[in-house]
């Protein structure tokens, strides 16, 4: 008597049922990663490229390293 009482566990279909769950989880874990990366480190990145081309002035930059030295073939 004390035998029917217990259920039985489930044996077929786990393995799908588990992994069903796990892969929704999984998405939503590297969705959320996906947007955490682009927020916090794609568009800062972005935006401070952005910010040192704006102002910057390469013919300057080019004329500040053959004072210094650097190219050997401009003078």
């Amino acid at each position: 008597m004390a035998s029917s009482s217990l259920t039985k566990p489930q044996m077929r279909g786990l393995l799908a049922k588990r992994l069903r769950f796990h892969i929704v989880g999984a998405f939503f874990v590297s969705l959320g990663v996906a947007a955490f990366y682009k927020f916090a480190v794609a568009e800062p990145r972005k935006k401070a490229y952005a910010d040192f081309y704006r102002t910057y002035d390469s013919i300057k930059d080019f004329e500040e390293m053959r004072k210094t030295g650097i190219f050997q073939s401009a003078k």
